[in-house]
């Protein structure tokens, strides 16, 4: 059975990303185990840091994400499991020094309502002085894309999958990003549509705003470059009470 086509896409999509992973690794190493990750997908960040042996939970919102990941770290036997859970409803069953929120799902959770929901989970999962890094992209990252910008691309079944970005924009407080999604079947059928996210609009001190009135205490900002395929983006740091 061919994998759901919303697991390819994030595959496609997210699964190269690597220009985070040395700062999740630093942090890992500095704050220890166990880490939580939110909308850990299918174990991009996650899974890094538990081959690097780190125990790991991850919960993420797909099940078809959830499931992947917990067979990828059966199959490689690494102390990592992932549950289907809302970042805006956890109820976590216990405390984490460190708490990673990646890939700017921070801007993905319905405006403020739903980033003081997921910061009252971040709150509630942290242990005393614990930590959580919050990746966003801010700044004017508007624009189209350039005649010479890459396409993701991913092989799957004999199908080849290609999600080339397009363009950037901002409207009404959001950051709306458009791609164009490929995908060429082993007889060489091309279909294709374009593909739309959304983002909250934000930057970081609005972060450190929402999470002081959530009872975290902003601990600094961590830069990750942009690369080649990947805008540049900030990792908010928020430190729990005592």
């Amino acid at each position: 059975m061919a994998p759901p086509a919303e697991l390819i896409w994030h595959e496609v999509e997210c699964g190269g990303y690597a220009e985070d992973l040395a700062l999740w690794e630093q942090l890992a190493g500095t704050h220890g185990s166990p880490v939580l990750e939110l909308g850990a997908g299918a174990g991009r960040v996650a899974l890094h840091l538990a081959r690097r042996g780190h125990e790991v939970d991850a919960v993420d919102i797909d099940a078809a994400l959830v499931a992947t990941f917990n067979e990828r770290a059966a199959a490689e036997g690494l102390r990592a499991s992932a549950r289907a859970g809302d970042a805006r409803e956890l109820e976590p069953n216990r405390r984490y020094p460190l708490v990673i929120v990646a890939m700017q799902l921070y801007q993905l959770l319905g405006g403020a309502a739903g980033r003081m929901a997921a910061l009252g989970s971040i709150s509630a999962a942290l242990a005393p002085n614990g930590v959580a890094g919050l990746a966003i992209v801010e700044g004017d990252v508007q624009g189209e894309a350039g005649p010479g910008t890459l396409p993701d691309v991913r092989e799957e079944g004999g199908w080849i999958y290609s999600s080339l970005p397009l363009a950037v924009h901002a409207a009404d407080g959001k950051l709306v990003v458009r791609r164009l999604r490929q995908r060429v079947s082993p007889a060489g059928e091309l279909m294709e549509a374009e593909h739309k996210d959304v983002l909250d609009l934000l930057d970081a001190r609005t972060v450190a705003e929402e999470a002081r009135a959530a009872g975290l205490e902003p601990a600094g900002i961590r830069r990750i470059d942009e690369s080649e395929l990947h805008v540049g983006s900030s990792v908010v740091l928020l430190r729990g009470g005592a």
